[in-house]
């Protein structure tokens, strides 16, 4: 309780900021969803381009499924975390069936309170000596 707490605050300082309360009903993330708002993270994508990214990123490690990909990807746009683009990010886009999303404001801050949560995870499996200093 304490290391949200922590988290909290931390993010109280900046007004255009989501609220503690707020925050705090979003955190933690699932894995799932996490790699969905990095994935996001760096600008507009469809559902399969997040899918390429998330397993790329992480060599293959993590594998999203389309099944699991798109109830996540509802679940975000319900707690507006992410939007659904209304038009396509450029004329020369692939396949016009294809949904592009993108970070909220407010899915921005949730995925920056996630790190965070998890930065001081890894500071105190460091501190308990579980994970060498400065390294993974």
């Amino acid at each position: 309780m304490r290391l949200r707490v922590y988290v909290l605050r931390a993010y109280s300082a900046r007004a255009h900021m989501v609220d503690r309360a707020n925050l705090a009903s979003f955190l933690p993330l699932t894995p799932v969803s996490f790699e969905i708002l990095l994935a996001l993270a760096g600008g507009e994508l469809h559902g399969y381009a997040i899918m390429l990214d998330v397993e790329r990123r992480t060599s293959g490690a993590i594998s999203l499924h389309a099944g699991s990909l798109y109830r996540a990807l509802n679940r975000l746009l319900e707690a507006g975390l992410i939007e659904e683009l209304e038009e396509r990010p450029s004329r020369d886009a692939d396949d016009e069936r294809r949904r592009y999303y993108r970070l909220t404001s407010r899915g921005l801050e949730v995925a920056r309170g996630e790190a965070r949560r998890l930065e001081l995870l890894v500071t105190a499996a460091r501190e308990r000596r579980l994970l060498p200093e400065g390294g993974p």
